[in-house]
């Protein structure tokens, strides 16, 4: 942890500058770090402004920053309302099943699941649940299949043009695919997962699948042929060899692979919930689209503001993720 903080480079001029180090230098680069981009968000700010004033569509003006904020807080208020109903939803039933327990010891309660409204909040957790569930899934096939894809030239040879085919293909064009192969074979009166939550998953695996292992051959067979003949001098079997050369050397192409991966994840994984109409933020802006109230371009501008910083939290954290274990400083 401490090792993280100090290569987080937004993080540093705050801790020196608390500690009185080098206060106008510290004090300069926080200027710059933060300042300016503050400026330039404040200019955005204002000429969203001026721009929505002068749009009109068929649902009313076209919101400004100030009816967003006042959606986003609408949405917020939701939310607390629905968990406050949840609440008091779980409380009567535990106090009727005490009740009756108190009158029959025989009585076997009844617990029943809260069905409220879906809220905003509920979306946002559902598209990272099943984000997350689609990366990993792609990681855990991408990175075994890159390093031994690198790592011997007959199989890149066999894969490559598979890869190439496969790679450019549409997100849009897996999903009626993934959607008809899900409905035919995940049947089961007792399913562990809804089948628009696999669906969902498995087409954002399909497309995080192919930067992580494209990333990860490239950076395997790029590895120093003097790494790779000390290794056979001394004689290690393969997995120690994949373990103590090759990972170490390819990990920053893997991270590269896998930021790029949750990225297009994330685009992806709102466009499938917007066509097929899964759980998640994409079903959300679709919802309002279609509702039309005078409030739903607001909101829709929240989840499109939303989407972008979660997927710039994300790709935070991958970078202070590969920071953290990589041998090497990463450039971005």
């Amino acid at each position: 942890m401490t090792s993280m903080i100090a290569r987080s480079r937004w993080l540093m001029p705050w801790i020196k500058l608390f500690q009185g180090q080098d206060i106008k230098q510290q004090s300069n680069i926080l200027l710059k770090s933060l300042g300016i981009p503050f400026l330039a968000f404040i200019i955005f700010l204002f000429l969203w402004d001026v721009a929505a004033k002068s749009v009109v569509t068929s649902l009313g003006q076209v919101p400004g920053p100030a009816q967003v904020w006042q959606q986003a807080g609408g949405l917020w208020q939701i939310y607390e309302d629905e968990k406050t109903k949840e609440k008091a939803f779980y409380q009567r039933q535990n106090e009727r099943n005490e009740a009756r327990m108190a009158k029959d010891p025989n009585y076997e309660p009844r617990v029943r699941e809260y069905r409220g409204r879906v809220t905003f909040i509920d979306q946002i957790i559902t598209s990272l649940y099943t984000v997350f569930t689609g990366f990993l899934l792609a990681v855990s096939i991408a990175i075994p299949l890159g390093i031994a894809t690198g790592l011997s030239k007959t199989l890149n040879t066999a894969l490559n043009p598979i890869i190439q085919i496969f790679k450019p293909v549409s997100p849009l064009a897996w999903l009626p695919i993934v959607t008809m192969v899900v409905s035919a074979v995940y049947v089961s009166d007792d399913p562990w997962f809804e089948k628009s939550f696999v669906t969902s998953a498995i087409t954002v695996t399909l497309c995080c699948l192919w930067p992580t292992l494209i990333n990860t051959a490239v950076g395997v067979a790029n590895i120093s042929e003097d790494l790779i003949n000390v290794s056979k001098v001394l004689r290690l079997n393969w997995f120690t060899k994949v373990r103590k050369v090759v990972l170490p050397s390819a990990l920053p192409m893997m991270f590269t692979g896998m930021r790029l991966s949750l990225g297009v994840g994330w685009m992806v994984l709102i466009a499938a919930e917007m066509l097929a109409q899964n759980p998640g933020l994409g079903k959300f802006v679709w919802d309002e689209f279609q509702n039309g109230s005078s409030d739903s371009l607001g909101r829709i501008m929240v989840a499109v503001i939303t989407i972008g910083f979660i997927g710039f939290i994300l790709d935070s954290l991958m970078l202070m993720l590969q920071r953290w274990v990589s041998w090497e400083q990463a450039d971005k």
